[in-house]
């Protein structure tokens, strides 16, 4: 008998697959973290002809191998907007260049039901991406990041995603001791720049890997 866990997700990630694709979203359902990687790299990156890319911070990513595995390419110009070599200032040239890049790879903060993408960034650079710039975008989707709607994605990603990640970078923000959003004014503050993502533009420019695994936070 199969495992009713593994049933229900298989149903909620056709659902949301569906609705995505609607949306004009080009999908793929991957069971794994490891299908996931081999779909992107052998895949949808070849078909896209892709000569540049570019990323966006995301745990996610980094769970897979994607980032690394895409910085010992030799076949590509990769533009790594996280070199531990890099200045400040040579970090913010690679994430204006990033925006230029053939293709831009990224996680999600939520997606809904029906088919929708909700991000919050602190400096914009991830969420630029996702909507202008790069031909091409490639969002890997860990199962844990489905919601109800705009409304659940956005108290998710107030009172998880955001004290969470503040946690993790070790931000001086009110959200880091209460684990829930304080609307506050620190200057470490995360939450600046919200996207919805309702469709793609052009049709397929955006690409989401759907991930039957909770990736990311």
């Amino acid at each position: 008998m199969q495992n009713p866990v593994d049933a229900f997700w298989q149903i909620r990630l056709k659902s949301v697959a569906e609705q995505l694709t609607a949306n004009n979203f080009e999908v793929f359902v991957t069971e794994n973290a490891a299908e996931a990687k081999t779909i992107v790299l052998e895949k949808i990156l070849p078909h896209t002809g892709a000569k540049s890319v570019a990323w966006g911070g995301s745990m996610t990513l980094n769970t897979i191998g994607l980032c690394d595995a895409l910085r010992s390419s030799r076949h590509l110009d990769v533009v790594d907007p996280f070199d531990k070599n890099a200045s400040r200032e040579e970090a913010a040239a690679l994430r204006s260049r990033a925006l230029s890049a053939d293709l831009f790879l990224s996680g999600t903060n939520a997606v809904t039901q029906d088919g929708q993408l909700v991000n919050l960034d602190m400096t914009g650079n991830r969420v630029g991406a996702m909507a202008y710039g790069p031909k091409y975008v490639v969002i890997v989707v860990g199962r844990n990041k489905i919601v109800e709607d705009i409304e659940a994605a956005i108290a998710r990603i107030k009172n998880f995603v955001a004290p969470a990640n503040a946690m993790r970078l070790k931000k001086k923000t009110p959200c880091v001791k209460t684990s829930y959003c304080q609307e506050c004014n620190s200057p470490e503050r995360l939450c600046n720049t919200w996207i919805i993502s309702e469709k793609s533009f052009p049709k397929n420019r955006v690409k989401i890997v759907l991930v039957n695994e909770n990736m990311g936070l």
